[in-house]
């Protein structure tokens, strides 16, 4: 499944890269993680956010601004899906983008394999992002 190009240039263009973000393909997409936790990613042409609290998700949800992040017939708790068409420009999306690197931010650092070594948008394994 490809992922939708156009998002993935509105984030390069948001500098979201001097985050010290890393990019990993996963879920037929590509996710950007802060110390090996994810924070977002995008998803066909959706983008998708980790906010944590199961609450603050259901809440955006019920508010029609989000969708849950369902791919495999179960919702991931504490992450929400946003169809392209929801996000009106640039602005909109830095808005979620903050909340799931304010999310990730704050969690642990991860080590060992699972985290992808180098810069932001630095292909590292399992992905075929060019610089």
């Amino acid at each position: 499944m490809a992922y939708d190009k156009t998002i993935e240039a509105i984030i390069r263009t948001l500098h979201i890269g001097d985050q010290g973000l890393t990019v990993k393909r996963m879920f037929g997409g590509v996710c950007y993680l802060v110390g090996g936790n994810m924070a977002f990613g995008i998803y066909k042409d959706n983008l998708i956010i980790r906010l944590g609290s199961p609450e603050l998700a259901q809440q955006e949800i019920d508010s029609r601004r989000a969708l849950p992040f369902d791919i495999t017939g179960k919702a991931m708790k504490g992450w929400v899906m946003i169809p392209k068409t929801k996000l009106a420009g640039p602005k909109e999306y830095k808005k979620w983008l903050d909340l799931g690197l304010g999310f990730a931010g704050s969690l642990k650092p991860r080590i060992g394999p699972k985290v992808t070594k180098g810069p932001f948008l630095k292909p590292g394994p399992n992905t075929d992002l060019e610089k």
